[in-house]
């Protein structure tokens, strides 16, 4: 079982896709909240977590983060640093959905969608998701075969 692991965690293909699937996912996630700022503020007050001052901040400032590492993991520049944002973010996210959920509030995280349809996904769904996105990041930042390997072969 040991074995199986540590030749997945090894295996150059699956850090590459890997660090493809999120970044695409997270340059996806940037695109509706750097077009509409304001509708991510509104979702990030309606968290009701963060003081005033500091939800425009956080609606400008993080979608264009998301932008950055995506497209660093993509690329592959400094996919470790990108990864570990990444999974930062992340579990800034499983904390506030958590928190939120323990509530009983629930709501549109405006993960992709900037709160412009209405639609409340699921806390718990959304929770598995980014927890399935942690273990994608982790794999990447853990990764530590030269990088070019996959394309040597």
């Amino acid at each position: 079982m040991n074995e199986i692991l540590s030749r997945i965690a090894d295996n150059c293909w699956i850090e590459l896709a890997g660090r493809w699937f999120l970044g695409l996912t997270f340059i996806y996630a940037s695109y509706h909240k750097i077009v509409a700022p304001a509708n991510f503020a509104k979702l990030i007050y309606g968290y009701d977590l963060f003081a005033g001052i500091l939800i425009n901040p956080i609606a400008i400032i993080l979608p264009f983060v998301e932008l950055v590492c995506g497209l660093a993991l993509i690329l592959g520049f400094y996919p470790r640093s990108a990864a570990l944002i990444i999974n930062t973010m992340l579990l800034s996210f499983i904390i506030i959905l958590s928190i939120n959920l323990i509530r009983g509030h629930e709501f549109d995280c405006g993960c992709f969608s900037s709160g412009r349809s209405g639609y409340a996904s699921s806390t718990e769904m959304t929770l598995v998701r980014d927890i399935i996105y942690g273990v994608i990041g982790l794999q990447i930042f853990l990764f530590r075969k030269p990088r070019k390997a996959c394309i040597a072969i």
